[in-house]
């Protein structure tokens, strides 16, 4: 069993109203930290913890001016900032396709909501990082923006890969101040926004093109972000590392 403390130190999580997200605020919080829970979904039931262990922010991650007051407030009321997870994303069946048809509009928000989100959060995150003399950041991103698909989601796969480079950008720029950065890059993972797959039969045809003989779960993520968010992963910045059962194998 893998476990980890968390104990006085504080996270900033998006997409911590569910699926992946929320199974990393979840662990946080398990571990005794002290989450500030950002997502347009109303907050989850059944939390570990206390009350007093969490702030829950429900709003709009490309709202530049929400996304500081939620985490200056959540630096205010536990005293500090230290781990920021930024897991928010979209995944837009039949809107997001090729760049040869995609609406514009749709282009856009989609990187507002997965790319432009993460530099709102590391911008309001950061300077509560330094002030406590350091910290770590997990970004998620995507195999498929390291590979081509024959059913494109262009928008989708072309900010994930973003996030990978402003990832490892920040890792440069912040090493001085001791904030490491690192990006996770999923495969096929069982969550909320894979609601295509809405059947054993679905499931299992995914499942057979994976080595490992099935697709991941919300745990497998966060399990691999708490590490890298962890004092385990003290000497670890600037990695892009792969969740994916051996995808990439193929």
């Amino acid at each position: 069993m893998i476990s980890f403390d968390f104990s006085n130190r504080v996270a900033v999580v998006t997409g911590a109203g569910g699926g992946m997200g929320g199974e990393i605020a979840a662990r946080l919080l398990a571990s005794g930290g002290s989450v500030v829970m950002i997502d347009v979904k109303p907050e989850p039931d059944n939390l570990p913890g206390t009350p007093e262990q969490r702030l829950y922010a429900q709003g709009d991650v490309t709202d530049a001016a929400f996304v500081t007051a939620a985490i200056n407030e959540g630096a205010e009321r536990f005293g500090r900032i230290d781990h920021l997870a930024n897991v928010a994303g979209v995944l837009w069946f039949g809107r997001d396709v090729s760049l040869l048809d995609i609406d514009l509009d749709v282009w856009d928000k989609v990187f507002d909501i997965t790319l432009k989100s993460m530099v709102l959060t590391a911008r309001a995150a950061v300077p509560h990082m330094k002030a406590g003399g350091g910290g770590s950041m997990v970004h998620f991103s995507t195999i498929q923006c390291l590979r081509g698909d024959p059913a494109p989601q262009d928008a989708y796969s072309t900010a994930k890969a973003g996030v990978g480079a402003l990832s490892r950008s920040l890792a440069m720029q912040l090493a001085a101040d001791g904030i490491r950065s690192n990006a996770l890059y999923p495969g096929p993972v069982l969550s909320p926004m894979q609601e295509r797959w809405d059947s054993d039969e679905k499931l299992s045809g995914v499942a057979s093109y994976v080595p490992l003989g099935r697709v991941g779960m919300p745990e497998d993520l966060a399990k691999a972000a708490l590490f890298l968010l962890s004092d385990g992963a003290s000497f670890i910045t600037g990695t892009d590392l792969v969740v994916d059962g051996g995808v990439l194998l193929h």
